[in-house]
């Protein structure tokens, strides 16, 4: 059986369009966080899933070959894709038509955005440091 050259296209075309609903979907669901619609457990994930996606601290750092890039590319659309099955269709649809031009000028380049994710990792390393000295 021969195989058709353009099955690797549709592949790689699917891949893109993957990355660009990924692209699409984590400014709709940090909008779906301030949504009073959206359901409590929708929005601890959407935290979550926002605090690890703009976190320049990853679970498996980058420099360690092959699995350093999995939770890149598994983890997070694995956590994208959670949140967004908790968020009402209505609320998702809503603020996803809000983040269509979010990334036209470039990535938001506010310091408000940091200092929570920052915050949480301070705490996280204070827990860690008084854990091992007491």
């Amino acid at each position: 059986m021969m195989k058709n050259q353009n099955d690797g296209d549709q592949r790689g075309m699917d891949l893109k369009q993957r990355a660009m609903k990924l692209k699409k979907d984590v400014p709709a669901v940090f909008l779906a966080l301030r949504k009073k619609e959206t359901p409590f457990f929708a929005k601890i994930c959407a935290a979550v899933t926002i605090i690890y996606a703009l976190s320049p601290i990853d679970l498996i750092p980058d420099f360690i070959p092959v699995l350093g890039y999995l939770d890149d590319v598994i983890l997070l659309p694995a956590m994208v894709a959670l949140t967004v099955r908790l968020i009402p269709k209505k609320v998702l649809e809503q603020c996803r038509s809000e983040s269509e031009g979010i990334w036209q000028k470039g990535k938001p380049k506010k310091l408000v955005y940091a200092l929570p994710i920052a915050a949480v990792w301070l705490f996280i390393l204070f827990l860690i440091a008084r854990a091992i000295w007491c």
